[in-house]
């Protein structure tokens, strides 16, 4: 009788903690959740100002720049670029990362731009592969031109990133933001597709600031 019972306790000393475990397994579950949604309204909260700094940024309303440099991507960016240009807001255009096998005529037919502008005053680079690219090509023209005060003309969801970019490269100009508000973007608000669009680029924007950050 004494074994039965010693057995007994032993048993219930085994058996014991398992009504813990599920208090355990919902604690541990409760926790991840609560991180994941700290992780989540972090993040969306960081969009939110990544967009609201985007949308604080507008153009000088009288630039007195010596060079523009504008960034392919968006369609409303050259022709923006273009009229700065026209209205004599620089003295030169850089049109930054062209397609290799895209010619002057082809970009002077597309914008409608006179022939004797192109000549005199426009350049493409068709080196630059992505915005960092951009940013090399332009500070390496500006310097063989002597241009110290730059309109960087890009989308506006693009243009922080592209001032990071080009800061880092040229900390010595004066760089005024001129971000284009194209219809390849519109707001987050707009649509699903411009909602992908913003938050790929904030992605995008922190990595970017990582990279530079660890850089510097």
């Amino acid at each position: 009788m004494r074994r039965h019972m010693t057995e007994d306790r032993q048993s219930a000393e085994v058996s014991g903690p398992l009504p813990d475990q599920p208090r355990g397994g919902r604690r541990v579950l409760l926790r991840s959740g609560l991180i994941a949604v700290c992780a989540i309204l972090v993040i969306l909260g960081g969009f939110a100002e990544f967009w609201r700094q985007s949308a604080s940024l507008k153009g000088p309303d009288k630039a007195d720049a010596e060079g523009i440099v504008v960034l392919t991507g968006g369609p409303e960016r050259i022709s923006t670029a273009i009229r700065l240009l026209e209205n004599k807001a620089a003295k030169r255009l850089l049109i930054s990362g062209v397609h290799p096998q895209t010619t002057a005529r082809q970009l002077r037919q597309i914008t409608g731009t006179e022939r004797d502008l192109f000549r005199c005053c426009i350049d493409l680079d068709k080196r630059a592969a992505d915005t960092r690219g951009n940013a090399v090509e332009a500070a390496e023209w500006a310097r063989d031109k002597g241009f110290t005060r730059l309109l960087i003309v890009t989308s506006d969801y693009h243009i922080l990133r592209a001032m990071k970019e080009f800061s880092r490269v040229m900390p010595e100009a004066e760089l005024m933001a001129c971000p284009v508000a194209g219809s390849d973007g519109h707001d987050p608000l707009h649509s699903t597709a411009s909602l992908k669009l913003w938050f790929s680029e904030y992605l995008k924007y922190l990595l970017a600031l990582v990279r530079i950050q660890i850089g510097n």
